[in-house]
């Protein structure tokens, strides 16, 4: 189903708060290069259940639900045993192309405005960023002793900012949004403790598209921080393509994908090969992966269940990263590292990566970022990189790192 209007069409919803008000929900929002969706309140929401029954779940919902819209949105979380939190919205809006958020999140009072400040902030690692490098150590050592059958980990760290006022969502929204090359998301997430969460980030991966036959996928893995001087990002860029480590940390990914799609596909391939792709703080290494299914009946949440956790956000392989993960991290990282999208009942749907984001629950947000852990990883630089990864959350909070300069990120 999708609506057209010329202004936000869950107007008059939550009329109690002003929309621009700091701490006022977001609906659901995916706005990335190709597709935006909007999704406004609760209808109906999927029965839990582990990953391995998404597919299953989603059909035997859209079979019995005969009325509101056809299509399923929300998160699913990083665990594979924990259950994914998908609502049938109760109005929803899909516009293909990028669309201007301020206009569809009610944003015209904060389009020229900075967000309301959160006033002052206390920001705490878990782990500091020490921790962190002595946690890639480990990773390392465990690696190195699994005799090959461990080929990457992937490890990341958390950031705590407790403020004195809750967060301007929206303008953190629109903040976030300015970079174009990326699909920023917003996507409500069960309430804990009896505290709403919201899941908000710009991610640049995706993890699956499915459109009919079609299936795309465009792992990233390998990256390198965008510098001010053009020369300095020129050669960052080049650096990264020239960096062994990282295309060896590349081909897992893309080598995993294909091999969980080959049995879905009657096609597939990489026909761009490993590309550079950029977003306004990073270098990424990049491979688009196209594919054309054997049964228009697969559906994106079958392939989902299938592909994820990826090398990308895991490790490679799979089960064993993940259990190394649970010992090395020390945290929950619930719907980080997870995906974030829409299904149908057509099968069809969209799924990205939730990475580059934070958990936000009133006064309180999480950031996370992680990197991947090979033979040849340095501490320091894994530790470096996971901190540019916080950069662009931080600034669109309005939160400077403390007692930071570029080129030495560690918090």
């Amino acid at each position: 189903m999708t609506t057209m209007a010329t202004q936000p069409f869950w107007r008059g919803f939550n009329d109690a708060t002003p929309a621009d008000a700091p701490g006022h929900p977001l609906p659901f929002a995916l706005v990335g290069t190709t597709e935006t969706v909007i999704g406004h309140g609760e209808r109906a929401v999927l029965p839990q259940g582990p990953l391995e029954t998404l597919g299953a779940r989603t059909a035997r919902f859209f079979e019995e639900q005969a009325e509101g819209p056809d299509l399923l949105l929300g998160a699913v979380p990083f665990a594979r045993e924990a259950s994914a939190h998908l609502v049938q919205p109760r109005q929803v809006m899909r516009i293909q192309g990028r669309f201007d958020p301020h206009d569809v999140l009610e944003l015209s009072a904060v389009r020229d405005r900075a967000p309301q400040s959160a006033g002052r902030c206390v920001i705490a690692g878990e782990p500091d960023a020490d921790g962190y490098a002595r946690s890639v150590d480990a990773g390392l050592e465990v690696i190195a002793s699994s005799a090959g059958a461990l080929r990457k980990i992937v490890l990341s760290r958390s950031l705590v900012v407790a403020a004195e006022h809750s967060f301007d969502l929206r303008a953190l929204f629109a903040r976030l949004a300015g970079d174009t090359s990326i699909t920023t998301f917003a996507t409500p997430l069960p309430e804990r403790n009896g505290a709403s969460r919201t899941l908000i980030g710009a991610t640049p991966e995706l993890l699956v598209e499915k459109r009919g036959l079609r299936v795309l996928s465009h792992p990233l893995a390998g990256s390198a921080p965008r510098r001010a001087d053009t020369g300095d990002d020129e050669a960052s860029a080049k650096a990264l393509m020239a960096s062994d480590k990282d295309h060896r940390e590349h081909a897992l990914v893309v080598e995993a994908i294909l091999d969980t799609l080959a049995p879905f596909c009657r096609d597939l391939s990489t026909p761009e090969g490993t590309c550079l792709r950029a977003t306004a703080s990073l270098w990424h290494l990049g491979t688009r992966i196209e594919g054309r299914l054997k049964d228009a009946a697969i559906s994106s949440a079958d392939i989902v269940a299938a592909l994820h956790p990826t090398p990308a956000v895991c490790g490679e392989p799979r089960a064993k990263a993940a259990a190394a993960i649970d010992r090395l991290e020390g945290y929950d990282r619930d719907f980080y590292a997870g995906a974030v999208g829409w299904c149908n009942a057509a099968g069809d749907g969209r799924w990205s990566v939730s990475i580059r984001c934070a958990e936000i629950s009133g006064r309180t947000a999480r950031l996370y970022a992680g990197a991947g852990i090979v033979p040849g990883s340095d501490p320091a630089s894994e530790t470096n990189e996971t901190s540019v990864k916080f950069k662009a959350m931080l600034a669109a909070l309005g939160i400077a790192e403390p007692g930071r300069g570029e080129g030495d990120m560690a918090i």
